[in-house]
């Protein structure tokens, strides 16, 4: 019975998505607080799994497998170290987003909630699936309702936007189709079971280059990995508050979850031709990000470019195939969740107030936000890496790892890093300090609401919390049995903790 608590997590939020489109068109707020209490029900049992699951486990957790398709293709779920870190991320963040989507859209709030709610099911689909079929599936009907959180409810350039970013996501998804059949047919058990494919005998290294890229091809645009990135900026701004996060936060961890999860078991040989070409696109993915975040005036487009040069540093700790690099990873992932969720919520905040996202129309804020000044400081040191954040905590295990293979390496990407520190103080400065600016005729700056400290206060919590204390995470985070193998055996002064 057990396993039945991974059906409910997966089942629950398309139930939700249904149930919502039941609710009275007209009583907007009384929909969106159901929909908040329908919310808590998959972040607890989330909750609930990762108290439960043991320290140093590399086995999955929880487990169900019905019959589905065939006997080759069952409806397979399980849990692990991997998958429960993202798992209990995305589940966090939809009651946040919903709180803070009291206001925003104007039309069209019942199918609004329940394309979150749609997003969030399929999300938790590719954690929990263990059958590379189920995986396509759900990895694929993401797509959907973010195509729409982006072409409906977005800015005024959403169409081209949302338009984008289904013909990048789709173009990187159809060779991973070919190659999750390729591989069917390659290990010859009739199963679509990735732990089967997982113990067979590799591949032969032609064939997993082959095979690497047709998957690499989804997971880079995920990621992004550049030159695959040029899609996310615009969805990023063009998308609602709730859509930026989710984005940021979730759906790029896919190509990390990806990486790891099928090709690094399965092509560990291809990983390694691969992996000086993945490095340098990576290391200019960190660079290159943080140049054209300093770049940008609009405070949306600066914190999505600064995504791609985070997600750089991450893929660039992963691919040092050492077990800091993927403890280092696993966490930045989610501490990029967490900070640059924060960002997007707290630009999205600003733009209610004010109907503009353009630095240089700001000036003082701090004075007429107090509450809001501290809060938007803490996060933008956190993303900058600040030691007591959590985003050093995942920085550290990432540049140890990196300096461990080469001090030149660590040297480039570090630059990143520094250049991120400079953009996003000046960030604080432009909008948060200075004389105070009139936006618009009539316009007051009024700060936080008690709702709006809700949405944010758990966040900050996690910042301050992971940062002080990252064994919270760490301690659930040993590599899994099907990675473990590819790890080096590298070891930080003191441990990981």
């Amino acid at each position: 019975m057990r396993g039945h608590a991974l059906l409910f997590l997966l089942a629950f939020p398309f139930f939700a998505a249904a149930l919502v489109l039941l609710f009275p068109q007209k009583r907007r707020s009384l929909t969106i607080l159901l929909s908040f209490l329908l919310s808590l029900l998959p972040f607890g049992a989330a909750l609930r799994l990762f108290f439960l699951f043991p320290e140093g486990s590399t086995a999955p957790f929880r487990e169900i497998s019905l019959p589905w398709l065939d006997p080759g293709v069952p409806f397979h779920l399980a849990v692990d170290s991997l998958s429960l870190p993202l798992i209990l991320l995305t589940t966090l963040l939809l009651p946040i987003t919903l709180l803070a989507s009291w206001k925003n859209p104007g039309e069209g709030i019942k199918g609004f909630l329940s394309s979150l709610f749609l997003l969030e099911g399929a999300l938790l689909g590719v954690f929990l699936s263990q059958n590379a079929l189920l995986f396509y599936l759900f990895w694929e009907t993401v797509l959907i309702p973010m195509y729409f959180l982006i072409g409906k409810w977005g800015g005024e350039r959403r169409t081209g936007a949302a338009r984008k970013f289904l013909l990048y996501t789709m173009a990187g998804s159809v060779p991973l189709l070919a190659g999750i059949l390729w591989s069917f047919s390659l290990y010859g058990r009739g199963s679509f079971e990735i732990a089967l494919w997982t113990s067979a005998p590799l591949l032969p290294a032609a064939l997993q280059k082959i095979l690497f890229l047709l998957f690499l091809s989804a997971f880079a645009v995920k990621l992004p990995l550049f030159p695959f990135h040029t899609w996310l900026p615009d969805a990023h701004t063009e998308a609602p508050t709730a859509g930026s996060v989710f984005l940021a936060a979730v759906l790029l961890k896919m190509g990390v979850y990806g990486f790891l999860r099928l090709a690094v078991p399965l092509f560990p040989e291809a990983v390694l031709s691969f992996r000086p070409a993945l490095i340098a696109l990576a290391l200019i993915g960190v660079v290159y990000g943080a140049l054209t975040a300093f770049a940008q005036e609009d405070m949306k487009r600066l914190v999505a470019y600064s995504s791609v040069s985070h997600m750089g540093l991450i893929f660039l700790g992963l691919l040092t195939l050492t077990p800091e690099g993927y403890v280092g990873g696993l966490l930045q992932s989610v501490n990029h969740g967490l900070s640059t969720g924060a960002l997007f919520l707290c630009v999205g905040l600003l733009y209610e107030r004010t109907h503009t996202r353009l630095q240089r129309e700001y000036g003082g804020t701090a004075k007429a936000m107090p509450a809001f000044n501290l809060l938007f400081l803490v996060f933008l040191l956190s993303s900058a890496g600040l030691p007591g954040l959590n985003g050093f905590t995942g920085e550290f295990p990432i540049f140890w790892a990196l300096f461990l293979k080469s001090p030149w390496l660590a040297g480039a990407a570090l630059t990143g890093t520094v250049v991120g520190a400079v953009y996003l103080l000046s960030l604080y400065k432009r909008v948060m300090t200075g004389p105070e600016k009139s936006l618009e005729s009539g316009t007051r700056l009024l700060d936080l609401s008690p709702r709006e400290l809700l949405l944010l206060l758990p966040l900050l919590l996690l910042v301050v919390w992971i940062g002080l204390y990252p064994s919270l995470l760490t301690k659930k985070m040993a590599p899994p049995s099907y990675i473990a193998p590819f790890l080096k055996e590298y070891r930080l002064p003191g441990g990981i903790r």
